[in-house]
């Protein structure tokens, strides 16, 4: 029997082998490089600088040799514009860029077998839309979120239940308008918010996917955008400016991530959250290969070191995100027993992740007209 065992693995391992192969992956992982580029979110890759209890570099760089080089960037479109000048290994790309990565041919595909701990991604992102394209894996999920309604307690004793509180202009529970006191993200992506928005409150025009939008349906959408223009204080993207303007600014309600919840709270702000009954859109981010990456011995010992569980849970602690690891949830000191459940860790099926809207023959509007028409948008046209 074991040796029947023995020779069912060997063959298993010669068709992974042989597969990779013919698909034009490596098959094998040889001696770090000695260097690592990889361009991420803030907070991301951390190795002790800024507080030493969040360090997930230096034990890597000390294990293999590969010394960590980190470029970081505040937008997706900064992502993607890095990715295209090249010289990048990994890119730790959110779901509104990575389909743009990889139809643009900015990254290749990779070898999952030669990951040990890709056996320890959560079920529920293995085949997420946003890396995977045909039968080809593109990268290693690193950690997600949702994009929640961020408020004020002492405006709203009772939590608001919907995004209308900064769509549409309205008195708020203290008495004063909105206007001027509510935020949106500076992102062409956040068009699919809005969309969540409009698929709720204008069910007629049958939304079923806030990335994929017709004509009529856009129209519609960007009508709620430009109507909610005249109440927005700021068009975020920075996070500290956000925390700033909700404790100096008078914004009382954004759309804001729980990183940004859970370190006002932490001052003891009167701050919450709240998942809208229209749902929420969220983000899914995966470290991504570069097509013409210098260094891919090293990127491949980083992914695998990414999916250790105590660095899933360390990351998770420190930005406020969820594991890529289910097992990160208990595995940190550093996040605790409840750091998932507090950053949204059940709201997993809830979430319509980022995606890069396609036209699929012009049937949808494409990202390139969401990008223009958002530019418009926060410009006042």
């Amino acid at each position: 029997m074991r040796t029947k065992q023995a020779i069912w693995s060997l063959s298993a391992l010669c068709l992974t082998v042989l597969s990779a192969q013919a698909a034009g992956l490596p098959d094998k992982i040889g001696a770090g490089e000695g260097q690592l580029d990889i361009i991420a979110w803030p907070g991301y890759i951390e190795r002790g600088d800024t507080d030493k209890a969040y360090n997930w570099v230096t034990d890597f760089e000390k294990e293999t040799g590969c010394k960590v080089n980190v470029k970081t960037a505040a937008t997706s479109d900064e992502m993607v514009s890095l990715m295209a000048k090249g010289g990048y290994d990994l890119v730790t790309a959110s779901g509104d860029a990575s389909l743009r990565l990889i139809m643009g041919k900015r990254v290749q595909p990779i070898n999952t077998a030669l990951i040990p701990n890709w056996k320890n991604v959560d079920p529920r992102l293995v085949k997420g839309s946003w890396f995977n394209v045909g039968d080809k894996v593109y990268g290693t999920p690193y950690q997600w979120g949702p994009n929640l309604l961020m408020y004020n307690t002492k405006t709203f004793p009772t939590p608001p239940d919907s995004w209308g509180v900064v769509f549409v202009k309205q008195d708020l529970p203290d008495g004063k308008t909105n206007q001027g006191r509510v935020q949106a993200y500076d992102g062409p992506i956040y068009i699919a918010d809005a969309a969540l928005f409009v698929k709720a409150t204008q069910p007629q025009l049958g939304i079923t996917d806030p990335y994929q939008l017709t004509e009529e349906q856009y129209a519609a959408v960007l009508k709620v955008l430009r109507d909610q223009h005249g109440l927005i204080h700021r068009y975020w993207h920075d996070t500290t400016v956000q925390m700033s303007d909700f404790k100096n600014e008078g914004v009382v309600a954004s759309s804001a991530w729980p990183y940004q919840a859970n370190a006002l709270k932490g001052e003891g702000q009167p701050i919450a959250t709240v998942f809208p009954k229209e749902g929420v859109t969220g983000w899914a981010d995966t470290t991504m290969l570069h097509a013409d990456a210098k260094h891919m011995n090293c990127a491949y010992k980083w992914m695998d070191h990414s999916l250790k569980a105590k660095v899933q849970g360390d990351v998770a602690a420190w930005f406020g995100s969820l594991p890529a690891v289910a097992e990160g949830c208990k595995a940190s000191t550093l996040l605790g027993d409840k750091g998932c459940e507090t950053n949204g860790y059940n709201y997993f099926d809830k979430i319509v992740f980022w995606k890069t809207p396609v036209a699929e023959g012009g049937k949808f509007v494409p990202y390139s007209r969401w990008t223009q028409d958002y530019i418009a948008i926060m410009g006042g046209r």
